[in-house]
C-alpha cells in the first residue's frame, strides 16, 4: 500500500483585521435601512471610525431631477433600469474611492441592493479588486405598526414625494413596493449561493431580534453590537445645563459649587416647565455633582445620577478663573486654545476623553425617548454634537447657554433642535477661540474673548 498525502485546498489569506470596510444595506423600501445607515454612520464617526454614507437614491436624483412615478422601478422599464444601475455603480465607485483615502475606515452603501447580482458586484469591487472587507445588513420588517410609521416618514421626508399629494404619494409608494418585491432576492444566510461575507438580518427594526452569520473582524463586531439593541423610530430628547452656579458667577471653572440664587430660580422654572409638558415615562439623567442634582430636585420623575455626565475634569486647573490661568498657567491656556479638542488639562481630561466616557451613555440614550439630561457645558457640547453630527473640531465651540432648555426631535434619519430660553438672568460662560493662540501672547490677548463675570474679591464688580 502506498500513502499519498492529500494537499489541503488553497485558502485565500485572511484579510487584514483593520482593512477598510464597506457596509452594504439590503432590503425593501420602508424597512428602516436609511435610518439605520445614518445612525450607524453617526455612531462610528463619533467613536473614531471615519465613516461616510453613500445614498444610491441621491445618485439617481442627479440623473432624474424630478421624480415622476413608480414606473421608474419596474424591472421591465429598461431605460429607467439602466439609470438605476448607473446610479448604483456611481455610488459604489465613489464609496470605493473614498475607502482608499488614508484614515477612512467605513463606507455605508445605502440602498435596496435587492439582487444577488448587485451584491456580487459589490463584493467583486470592494473585496476582489481592492482587498477590503464587505459586510451586508438586511432590514426585514413585517410588523404593521412599524411599517405604517416608516411609510409615513417616507411620505413626509422623501424628496421624491415632496411635491405630490399625500393620497397620490401613498398609491405611488404602494406600487413601488410591489415592483421591488417582484425583484427581491433575500440573502440566504449561510447558503452556498451567498457571498463569503459577514451578513446580519435585522428583524422588525431590531425589536424582533437579529440573525448574524460569519461575523469576524473588530469593526464588524462593533457594528453588530451597536445594531443588536433596538432603537425607537420616533424620539424626543431634552437637555439642559444646570442652573447658574456660584462658580459661574465669578468665572471659575470646574469644581462642585452650589447653585446661585438665580440658579435656584431656574431649577424651579425648569420643574414647572417640564411638569407642564406632561411627558409619559419621563426620565431625568444628571451628573453626580451638586449643581445638576439641585437643578433636577423639583422634577417629579425617575432620576439617575451618572458620573459619565460629570463636567470635563480640569485637573490642576480646577477651581481657577481664566484670569488666574492666564497668570499661573499661560502656556497651558495657549496650548488649549490652539487645539481645544485634543488638549488635556494637566492631570485632567480632554474633550476626546469626555467623548470616550460618554459612549455607553449615548448608546443607551439612543434607545430611549423623553429623557431630560441635566449636565454641563463641555459634556452637552459633546452629546449635542453626536446627535447633530457636528464636525469634531467644532465640538468645543458649540454654544450651550445657561438657563436654556434644548429639545432634539428625530425627523426621518436626522435630528432637529429647538431651544427655549427661560426668562431668568444668568452669566454667559461661552468663551470664543482667541485670534492669538501663541505661547508668547500677553495675558490681555488671552482674555480678549472672555465673557463678563463678577470678581469675588471686589464683590460683584464686572470684569472685562
Amino acid at each position: 500500500y502506498f500513502y499519498f498525502p492529500v494537499q489541503p485546498p488553497y485558502k485565500k489569506p485572511a484579510l487584514r483585521q483593520y482593512a477598510p470596510l464597506l457596509v452594504a444595506m439590503v432590503g425593501l423600501p420602508g424597512r428602516g435601512k436609511s435610518l439605520l445607515a445614518h445612525r450607524l454612520g453617526r455612531y462610528l464617526n463619533f467613536t473614531g471610525d471615519v465613516t461616510k454614507v453613500f445614498d444610491i437614491s441621491e445618485y439617481r436624483r442627479k440623473h432624474v431631477t424630478k421624480y415622476s412615478s413608480h414606473e421608474m422601478f419596474r424591472a421591465d422599464n429598461l431605460p429607467a433600469y439602466q439609470i438605476r444601475q448607473q446610479s448604483f455603480r456611481e455610488a459604489l465607485e465613489d464609496a470605493a474611492k473614498w475607502l482608499k483615502e488614508p484614515d477612512h475606515s467605513v463606507a455605508i452603501l445605502d440602498g435596496p441592493n435587492v439582487s444577488r447580482v448587485q451584491r456580487q458586484e459589490i463584493y467583486d469591487v470592494i473585496n476582489g479588486e481592492l482587498g477590503f472587507r464587505v459586510m451586508f445588513i438586511e432590514c426585514v420588517c413585517e410588523d404593521p405598526i412599524i411599517l405604517e410609521q416608516n411609510f409615513k416618514d417616507i411620505l413626509k421626508y422623501s424628496v421624491d414625494y415632496r411635491d405630490m399629494a399625500t393620497k397620490d404619494a401613498l398609491t405611488d409608494l404602494t406600487y413601488k413596493m410591489a415592483h421591488y418585491k417582484a425583484q427581491y432576492e433575500s440573502p440566504a444566510l449561510g447558503s452556498q449561493w451567498e457571498l463569503p461575507s459577514p451578513m446580519v438580518k435585522v428583524l422588525d427594526a431590531g425589536h424582533g431580534g437579529l440573525v448574524a452569520h460569519g461575523i469576524c473582524g473588530v469593526r464588524e463586531s462593533k457594528i453588530l453590537a451597536y445594531i443588536a439593541v433596538p432603537k425607537p423610530t420616533q424620539q424626543t430628547l431634552y437637555f439642559s445645563r444646570h442652573g447658574e452656579s456660584e462658580f459661574n458667577v465669578i468665572g471659575r471653572i470646574g469644581g462642585d459649587a452650589p447653585l446661585s440664587p438665580r440658579g435656584r430660580l431656574y431649577a424651579q422654572a425648569l420643574a414647572k416647565h417640564v411638569q407642564a409638558l406632561n411627558l409619559p415615562s419621563l426620565q431625568v439623567w444628571t451628573s453626580t455633582l451638586k449643581r445638576t442634582k439641585a437643578t433636577a430636585a423639583g422634577i417629579q420623575s425617575l432620576q439617575q445620577h451618572l458620573s459619565e455626565l460629570d463636567e470635563i475634569y480640569s485637573g490642576d486647573c480646577e477651581n481657577l478663573t481664566y484670569e488666574e490661568l492666564a497668570v499661573h498657567f499661560p502656556r497651558e491656556l495657549a496650548l488649549r486654545d490652539c487645539e481645544k479638542l485634543r488638549y488635556r488639562y494637566p492631570r485632567g481630561e480632554s474633550y476626546l476623553d469626555v467623548m470616550k466616557r460618554l459612549e455607553p451613555v449615548l448608546s443607551q440614550m439612543e434607545c430611549e425617548t423623553n429623557i431630560l439630561t441635566i449636565s454641563h457645558q463641555a459634556v452637552l457640547r459633546c452629546i449635542l454634537s453626536y446627535f447633530l453630527e457636528t464636525e469634531a473640531e467644532e465640538v468645543p465651540y458649540v454654544h450651550v447657554p445657561l438657563h436654556t432648555i434644548i429639545k432634539l426631535t428625530l425627523h426621518g434619519h436626522s435630528y432637529t433642535m429647538e431651544t427655549v430660553k427661560m426668562p431668568i438672568d444668568c452669566v454667559d460662560t461661552n468663551r470664543a477661540k482667541p485670534v492669538n493662540c501663541t505661547v508668547e501672547r500677553t495675558a490681555e490677548d488671552a482674555l480678549l474673548t472672555l465673557p463678563a463675570h463678577y470678581d469675588s474679591v471686589t464683590n460683584l464688580t464686572p470684569c472685562p
